[in-house]
C-alpha cells in the first residue's frame, strides 16, 4: 500500500500550481483558476495517483504547470515547465534495455523507467514542441523525449532541445547519458 498523501505538500502544491497558473496566462480566456482548483481537489480522492505524479514531478525539479485542458476529455493537462531538464532527472540513458547494454559506467536509471516510477509518461515530439511554444525550453540542456519503437528497435532514442532559436529534435544511441540531458513528462488530471 502506498503512503498516505501529505495534506501540507499537496497544499503548498497546489499553491505553487495556482502561482504558475496566473502568471502563464494563456489558459485563461478557457478556465479560471477556481475550475482548476476544484478538479485538482476532485482528483485528491478520485484520482489520487495524479496527485502522486505531480508531486513527484514538482520534488524533480520539473516545475509542474497546466499548459492545456482538454475538452473532450475533461482533463487539465499538466508538463514539465522548468526552464531546463530538470536537475533531479538528469545523467540517465533512455530506457531499461538501454540501462541493461551498457557493461560498465551505468547510469542509476532510465528515463523511461523513473517516468513510469512517477506514473508519468516522457513528452513525445509533438508534445515537446507544444511546450516550446510556450516558451524557450532546454537551452543549455536537453529532454529525452518518447521514441517511436521503430528507432528505439534499431537502439536509437531522440531527444529535443532549443538553440538557434529554434527547437531541434536529435537523435543518440539510447544507452548513452549526459550530465546536461534530463526528461520532461506529462500527467492529466
Amino acid at each position: 500500500m502506498k503512503e498516505k498523501l501529505n495534506h501540507a505538500s499537496i497544499e503548498a502544491l497546489v499553491e505553487l500550481l495556482k502561482a504558475r497558473f496566473i502568471k502563464s496566462k494563456h489558459l485563461q480566456d478557457q478556465l479560471k483558476w477556481p475550475e482548476v482548483h476544484a478538479k485538482l481537489e476532485k482528483a485528491r480522492t478520485e484520482n489520487e495517483q495524479g496527485i502522486r505524479t505531480l508531486l513527484a514531478m514538482e520534488q524533480s525539479g520539473g516545475e509542474p504547470a497546466l499548459v492545456k485542458y482538454d475538452k473532450e476529455k475533461d482533463k487539465l493537462v499538466f508538463y514539465d515547465c522548468v526552464p531546463e531538464s530538470p536537475a533531479g532527472r538528469r545523467s540517465l540513458c533512455y530506457d531499461w534495455d538501454a540501462l541493461e547494454a551498457r557493461k560498465e559506467h551505468k547510469p542509476a536509471h532510465s528515463a523511461e523507467g523513473m517516468a513510469e516510477e512517477m506514473g508519468a509518461e516522457l513528452l513525445n515530439e509533438e508534445q515537446y514542441r507544444f511546450l516550446q511554444s510556450l516558451g524557450k525550453f532546454d537551452t543549455k540542456t536537453s529532454s529525452w523525449l518518447k521514441t517511436p519503437a521503430s528507432v528505439r528497435k534499431l537502439g536509437g532514442a531522440i531527444f529535443g532541445d532549443f538553440r538557434y532559436g529554434q527547437v531541434f529534435v536529435y537523435h543518440n544511441g539510447a544507452q548513452s547519458y549526459y550530465a546536461a540531458r534530463g526528461f520532461r513528462v506529462s500527467v492529466e488530471i
